[in-house]
């Protein structure tokens, strides 16, 4: 019986320190959660500390605008993920989109969460992708995503169509553009919050995802260039 394609293309050591760096985020996230919805602190009941509510972000705050902005990003990156996985056999390529559509499906849940308890909507009419970031790179980097896309990384719906339509290695390298591409706006938007939002436990989610996210970066390059290709421009 014939084997499926890949099936014997060996797993980059990277997908394993990648695939660590995953799971420590995604176990960060759950806890962060935890922290948060009990108001982020372990005072004793009886200090001045405790007494006081912990401080809600504001409407067109960093802290809510990128749960807002990396909620709706995630959810890209989650589709993408269930794409690929019916496009290919091959099984580091699905592993990875596994592991991708899992985490981001878990940290979108929790930065939906973080909007409930806030008490703050999760769509805001009037306000542009990205805009809480200001001058370091709300405007900007809106202005730097291609035409057709909501911010930037994301793919296009003629992307996501030419994946839908993609099979076997061409599936698995537009993929893995598409993903680094994807990455690279994520990341600079996590480096945003991790900078800017005053909620500990979601600036330090945004640092995990940047972290964990640069290893998946150096994943699929190296598993382009198994393939003959590499990241778009």
């Amino acid at each position: 019986m014939s084997r499926p394609a890949g099936a014997d293309r060996p797993v980059p050591r990277t997908y394993w320190i990648a695939g660590t760096a995953v799971l420590l985020a995604l176990l960060f996230a759950a806890a962060a959660t935890v922290a948060a919805a009990s108001g982020g602190g372990s005072a004793d009941p009886g200090s001045s500390a405790s007494a006081a509510a912990p401080r809600t972000p504001g409407l067109r705050s960093p802290d809510a605008g990128f749960a807002r902005d990396m909620a709706v990003h995630h959810q890209q990156a989650v589709e993408m993920s269930f794409i690929v996985r019916d496009r290919t056999q091959d099984e580091a390529v699905r592993t990875l989109a596994y592991d991708i559509a899992n985490t981001q499906a878990n940290q979108r849940g929790m930065l939906l969460g973080w909007l409930d308890l806030w008490g703050l909507p999760k769509v805001v009419a009037d306000e542009p992708p990205m805009s809480w970031m200001g001058a370091s790179g709300g405007h900007a980097g809106h202005d730097t995503a291609k035409p057709g896309a909501l911010m930037p990384g994301m793919a296009t719906k003629e992307e996501l169509d030419r994946l839908g339509a993609a099979s076997g290695r061409d599936a698995e390298v537009l993929f893995l553009q598409l993903m680094t591409d994807h990455h690279k706006g994520g990341v600079a938007m996590a480096e945003g919050c991790a900078q800017q939002c005053e909620t500990p436990v979601e600036r330090a989610l945004a640092q995990g995802m940047v972290d964990a996210q640069r290893s998946e970066l150096t994943l699929m390059e190296d598993m382009l260039r198994q393939r003959g290709a590499a990241p778009r421009g």
